[in-house]
């Protein structure tokens, strides 16, 4: 079942041209091997202090945003990176160097398929004992960088000082994805190609809490939601499954995808799940009851089931919620990135990107940045557009009330439906 009567927007008027606002391109040398070059994640921190990227053979580079920004302004938008560049010593977060971020380069050891950023909030519990007995103890200014390797491993690193931390060692297989819980507390899940989701601990030295098990294959992304209390696993085998983070149970699975499912990203209220497909869709569901609420298609008109679930030169690569929770960026085969409101049937922005693999939105959602196979990242100036009062009120009241507490409330039909993203 899915909701019909969203509002869809008839025009032949095409969309706006993205306005491009820098790039950092990867270094790259007459014996460079094209292979293992992938930038296959982009991250910044939830502070907005740094952008993260992987460019390829091992490396991962870490910029100070703002520093960025203004080098764009100053320079123009190309900004080559060196690979030489400041390598921050192993030292103690200690010292006034926290306090001054600097662009340094880390070497992973091995081809680097995700990363995530996580920030510890020390009033947050660890869900552990003993901690007075655990080798780190994160303070409130701590900044991790979590990076997912091709041998299975997990590293983990002081953002400030470069310094390896953890070496998480269970996965069998690829790490693909990872995510951080939103609420500081340094729980971190991992998705890999072996098939499962571990969840890690950090603040009990990265021990091991549970396995997910139930995805049938490959398992390629997973996400939290704002209140970190349901986690989304997307995969091969069109799987979409929700999670119970509290019980470690599978909440349901969602049905309607017709190709590996790739990508995953909730709201910032929660209401809502967007989902990216090599199927040439993204869908925007209701998580709480498992209704899909909307359809962007990236191939026109959509293809019938046995050719979604193929090679059609559509697949949706990545996708993700701006922080206003009013629009969606995808990213498809189609060497394009798209802009969409979530009550509107087309693109609202549109920008060319050749052999992209993932995007993501600045921390404060003014920019898009997208990562390609040779190791670059591309950035764009995201549609801006004051939200409504209703809106605000809305996503307000989502943050605390799933769908089924919003029916029952005694407010008018239409006010519900749109409380449930349904007009």
């Amino acid at each position: 079942m899915r909701c019909t009567d969203l509002p869809s927007r008839i025009s032949s008027v095409p969309p706006a041209r993205s306005r491009t606002v820098g790039e950092l391109l990867a270094p790259t040398s007459p014996f460079d091997k094209k292979c293992g070059r992938e930038n296959w994640t982009v991250a910044f921190a939830p502070d907005g202090s740094y952008l993260a990227w992987s460019q390829g053979h091992r490396i991962v580079k870490l910029v100070p945003w703002a520093q960025c920004l203004n080098n764009f302004l100053l320079h123009g938008t190309k900004n080559g990176t060196n690979a030489a560049g400041t390598r921050l010593p192993r030292q103690s977060s200690e010292g006034s160097q926290k306090n001054r971020p600097c662009e340094h380069i880390i070497d992973c050891g091995d081809i680097v398929w995700s990363l995530a950023f996580g920030s510890s909030v020390p009033e947050k519990q660890s869900r552990c004992v003993n901690i007075e007995w655990h080798r780190f103890k994160f303070g409130q200014d701590q900044l991790l960088l979590a990076t997912g390797l091709n041998n299975g491993r997990i590293k983990i690193w002081d953002v400030y000082t470069g310094k390896l931390l953890l070496n998480l060692m269970d996965h069998t297989e690829v790490v693909r994805d990872l995510t951080f819980a939103p609420d500081g507390s340094l729980i971190l899940v991992s998705a890999s190609r072996d098939k499962t989701l571990r969840v890690w601990d950090l603040k009990d030295d990265g021990n091991m809490m549970k396995v997910l098990r139930g995805h049938p294959n490959w398992v390629y992304g997973c996400a939290f939601s704002p209140d970190s209390s349901i986690l989304c696993s997307v995969g091969a085998s069109k799987a979409v499954f929700l999670w119970d983070m509290d019980k470690y149970s599978m909440l349901r699975k969602l049905e309607g995808h017709h190709n590996d499912v790739v990508a995953c990203e909730f709201s910032p209220d929660g209401a809502l799940l967007a989902t990216a497909s090599y199927d040439t869709r993204v869908y925007v569901w209701d998580p709480h009851i498992g209704v899909i609420l909307r359809e962007f298609g990236h191939l026109f008109p959509p293809p019938t089931p046995i050719f979604a679930g193929g090679a059609n030169d559509r697949w949706v690569r990545s996708v993700c919620f701006s922080h206003d929770g009013l629009h969606v960026a995808s990213l498809a085969d189609d060497k394009m990135v798209r802009f969409w409101r979530i009550d509107e049937e087309y693109p609202v922005q549109v920008a060319p990107l050749n052999n992209g693999l993932c995007c993501t939105f600045s921390t404060d959602g003014s920019v898009l940045a997208a990562g390609t196979q040779d190791g670059s990242v591309y950035f764009w100036a995201t549609p801006s557009q004051v939200s409504s009062l209703q809106h605000l009120c809305r996503m307000a009241i989502r943050r605390v009330m799933p769908t089924s507490q919003v029916k029952n409330l005694p407010i008018p039909a239409k006010v519900v439906e749109f409380l449930c993203y349904q007009i």
